[in-house]
């Protein structure tokens, strides 16, 4: 069954950037594999009727699931052009403290879930010779932030996975390239917010830039990505998306000195 439309598939795209990138690919003309835990009905909503759509809802954890959601993809649009790994969690506890059961699950949906969902994927993308493949990482997967031992290792290693992928794909046509955000205002931030684990300043006075990421700041770089015209030559590579985060090892003093 022939591709008509190109098609992308968005992990978590509930909300947050996953909703966000879902409505710019769509944008883009795009038909769409929404998935998530739950029905991305407000998703679905904000893209108008503009594209076909399927819901894939999946725990990427899963595999017995994520096998599924591959046949549904095959069965309804015959392959998959660009694959958004977006869904994940954010865990924040010491390190002493973290149970191997938290360590578990974190690993689960941060990076099993990305490496067997681009395994599968990638298996369409190298039978047709093209295919982009994009994961949501993370500046905690290029720096170390405390109390979050499992979530920054699971980001590193989605990193790692990114690059070694990217180096085996490339020459059969697929690209595999990863963003790295900042703090985004999302509800994933609203959740760590809320449980004290840091303010708005703490971020704001951190980020040269002075301010959150936005979902917006984020899909754009994940279209860019997506584009095999505008990117056809990024292969590897780790975009951050962080306001200067990761390249400023100035103290708060001096940093805000500069603004």
């Amino acid at each position: 069954m022939p591709l008509m439309n190109k098609v992308a598939l968005i992990t978590g795209a509930a909300q947050g950037i996953g909703r966000r990138t879902a409505q710019v690919l769509a944008g883009r003309g795009f038909d769409l594999v929404l998935n998530d835990l739950h029905r991305p009905a407000e998703t679905i909503a904000s893209l108008g009727g503009k594209v076909e759509v399927l819901e894939a809802l999946a725990d990427v954890s899963d595999e017995a699931q994520v096998l599924r959601m591959v046949a549904q993809v095959r069965e309804r649009f015959g392959g998959l052009d660009v694959l958004v790994n977006n869904a994940g969690i954010s865990f924040i506890k010491p390190a002493e403290a973290i149970e191997s059961a938290e360590w578990k699950r974190v690993m689960e949906v941060n990076l099993f879930g990305p490496f067997v969902l681009s395994r599968e994927f990638g298996k369409m993308m190298l039978g047709a010779g093209s295919g982009s493949i994009v994961n949501i990482a993370s500046v905690a997967g290029l720096v170390g932030i405390g109390d979050r031992a499992a979530y920054n290792a699971s980001k590193h290693g989605l990193i790692g996975l990114t690059r070694t992928l990217a180096a085996e794909w490339g020459g059969r046509g697929v690209r595999v390239n990863a963003v790295c955000p900042g703090w985004v205002k999302t509800e994933m931030d609203e959740k760590d917010l809320g449980s004290g684990a840091y303010t708005d300043a703490d971020i704001e006075n951190r980020v040269p830039m002075g301010r959150f990421a936005t979902p917006d700041d984020i899909a754009q770089a994940v279209a860019f990505l997506a584009d095999n015209k505008q990117s056809a030559f990024v292969n590897g590579h780790c975009l951050s998306v962080d306001g200067g985060w990761a390249s400023d090892g100035s103290w708060d003093s001096l940093r805000l000195k500069k603004r």
